[in-house]
């Protein structure tokens, strides 16, 4: 089971959590897919709180968290 967590604009028309099983997600870049994420969209991609690719290779038991790009003022 991997666990993906969403961040400020990501979250919008989406859950903060989601618990998908781990065979059907090889990399990040599926786990986008299925979320209708696109990669542009993503500034920050960290498995198992570390920064990583979006290709980055998932296992079973991992916490993904992806946030957007950041503004501010």
């Amino acid at each position: 089971m991997l666990e993906v967590r969403l961040f400020a604009t990501l979250r919008q028309g989406r859950e903060k959590v989601y618990h998908l099983d781990a065979a059907g997600f090889p990399d990040g870049t599926a786990v986008l897919d299925h979320l209708h994420i696109p990669k542009e969209e993503v500034a920050i991609f960290l498995r198992n709180g570390f920064h990583s690719p979006t290709d980055t290779a998932l296992t079973d038991g991992d916490i993904v968290a992806i946030f957007p790009p950041t503004g501010g003022g």
